[in-house]
């Protein structure tokens, strides 16, 4: 295996603070006890707590209107625990504001100091239901049940209770760091059902599950409440906590600064490898994503369909190879092992590829012949800048590692391991330069069977770690993860932008972005480095993302086309 260089660290992009660290329960909880042993009251972080809560149910923000309506009623859900205090205390706040308040608590042992406070809403008067209340009850219900300490099912009585009241009165529930049923360290239900939120407020940091996929629909708009909490807490937590990213991080994004004196080559060479004659559109949509990105030298390696009419849509592009097309129609990549490769700072390869044999026919031995597509891979493997790996690429490279045939030969995976997709890690370790690897779902369970099950932030990880590559594990919450242990996961982002062809314009940008950083800072990306900072790739995901959300607010949910992307990224 080629020795790696090591590259100085980057600075930490975005900074590693209350607005960005993504925590387990477990490490929120820690926290709090380290402030309890400095000295702080339990009590004291309660009410700061709740009544930061509070303001955000009364007070107008930034011209919305407050949370809460002049003629509204409200019923709390008391726990027994912390968060059944942190809901008394908004209670108590709203009924001193003059709003009509109950509260529901149906448990008989509270801790004490939920228990106190429980005794002075009830000594101000609040009325306190004696009966389990009815879903379609008119008042906003606000959720403070468990919060961050629940680990099992919280019971089929309150699961069907707040199931019914999402089906009676939808988007009428507010919940007090976290919905009742709902796991906040991976965003799955802990029994058959729970509560589903409008409006989700996470206590001092954001809780991990509460922007995993799985957990969107039931948390809602999600708000962090700010505890202050001390930076020495903050950076007690481990190096490899995620961050988590948004829009307001996109100007501080770790883009790579040229020299203004830079002629085209100094500012990127990229090869795009890319569509097939059943997926033309792929390969236009990718170079899109790459020339939105400005790289100096774009080239492209398409199918011959493509070739004649390539002038007119992209006339930037300058044609490097016409390719043909396998049995199934797939993109055949035999004729790159001819090309000359190392003037290129960048390959993407992978979207719109297509096939590689027909259905039930199996591949060609990769030894086959001296021109096979083995040979191909074989010169990927070698190629010193960043090999960019999107869609059909990845599906190649699990198919051929799936069958026990490494691209290279398949007797170094063999050898390695008899995990199927350790020949996929062994030939990515294998490779002389980076790479980034941009798979969905369904690709990353191909490339990776045996990390089936891990929520997406450790499995991300965990690939990398195995792997050696950067991996962008996309999703409504996309994730990239670092080898050395750094992650980032997007905030924010348009549901709409779940549509075929974004992914490809993805790619291109990614490729693109890469190629200048190559050029202008190569320092930062040696020969056999690892490490391509995958910061740079978690910036290009909070672009891609927040030019979605620029075309949502824009031009509606339509307007989210992956040509209406490709030209918003050309902002940023």
């Amino acid at each position: 295996m080629p020795c790696r260089s090591v590259v100085p660290p980057s600075p930490i992009w975005p900074a590693a603070d209350a607005d960005h660290l993504l925590v387990t329960a477990v490490q929120m909880a820690a926290l709090e006890e380290r402030l309890f042993a400095s000295g702080m009251p339990v009590a004291a972080l309660m009410e700061k707590a709740a009544l930061a809560v509070s303001r955000r149910l009364l007070v107008a923000e930034e011209g919305a209107a407050a949370a809460i309506g002049p003629d509204q009623g409200v019923l709390v859900l008391v726990g027994p625990g912390h968060n059944g205090g942190d809901g008394l205390v908004i209670a108590r706040e709203l009924h001193l504001a003059g709003v009509a308040v109950r509260i529901w608590c149906p448990f008989e042992r509270l801790k004490p100091l939920t228990e106190d406070h429980l005794r002075h809403a009830l000594w101000l008067g609040i009325p306190r239901l004696e009966s389990t209340p009815e879903p379609g009850d008119p008042d906003l219900w606000i959720d403070a049940l468990f919060g961050i300490g629940q680990s099992r099912s919280p019971g089929e009585q309150l699961e069907t209770l707040l199931e019914e009241r999402q089906s009676s009165r939808p988007q009428a529930l507010f919940a007090v760091d976290g919905p009742t049923g709902l796991c906040a360290d991976t965003g799955r239900l802990l029994g058959r059902g729970g509560a589903t939120a409008q409006r989700t407020w996470s206590i001092g940091l954001i809780k991990r599950g509460f922007i995993q996929d799985k957990a969107l629909a039931r948390v809602g708009l999600l708000e962090r409440i700010d505890l202050g909490l001390h930076p020495s807490l903050l950076a007690s937590l481990p190096a490899s906590t995620p961050l988590a990213l948004a829009g307001r991080d996109g100007p501080m994004a770790p883009w790579p600064r040229s020299d203004p004196a830079a002629a085209k080559y100094a500012r990127g060479r990229l090869l795009v490898v890319a569509g097939s004659r059943r997926f033309r559109g792929a390969a236009h949509l990718a170079l899109a994503g790459a020339s939105a990105a400005g790289c100096g030298s774009l080239r492209a390696a398409l199918p011959r369909e493509l070739v004649a009419n390539l002038w007119m849509v992209h006339p930037e592009v300058v044609l490097a190879a016409e390719l043909g097309a396998t049995a199934a129609a797939g993109l055949d990549l035999t004729p790159l092992a001819d090309l000359d490769l190392d003037r290129l700072d960048v390959i993407l390869l992978g979207p719109g590829l297509g096939r590689l044999a027909a259905a039930g026919h199996g591949l060609p031995a990769p030894e086959s012949s001296p021109g096979s597509e083995a040979e191909t891979w074989s010169r990927l493997q070698a190629f010193p800048g960043l090999l960019v790996l999107d869609a059909d690429g990845l599906n190649r490279l699990a198919l051929r590692s799936g069958e026990g045939l490494g691209p290279s030969g398949g007797s170094a995976a063999r050898q390695e391991s008899e995990q199927p997709e350790d020949g996929v890690c062994v030939w990515l370790r294998l490779r002389r330069g980076a790479t980034w690897i941009t798979p969905h779902a369904a690709e990353f369970a191909r490339l990776f069977p045996a990390l089936q099950g891990l929520e997406p932030l450790e499995a991300a990880s965990e690939a990398a770690r195995r792997s050696g590559a950067s991996v962008l594990l996309k999703g409504a919450r996309t994730v990239v993860a670092a080898a050395d242990g750094r992650r980032w996961q997007l905030l924010q982002a348009a549901p709409q932008a779940a549509r075929g062809g974004l992914g490809d314009v993805l790619a291109g940008y990614a490729a693109a972005r890469a190629a200048l950083a190559l050029a202008s800072e190569p320092r930062r990306w040696p020969d056999a480095s690892p490490g391509s900072d995958a910061s740079l790739l978690a910036a290009v995901a909070l672009a891609h993302a927040q030019a979605a959300l620029h075309c949502l607010e824009r031009c509606g949910p339509g307007g989210v086309s992956p040509q209406a992307v490709a030209a918003q990224l050309q902002q940023f």
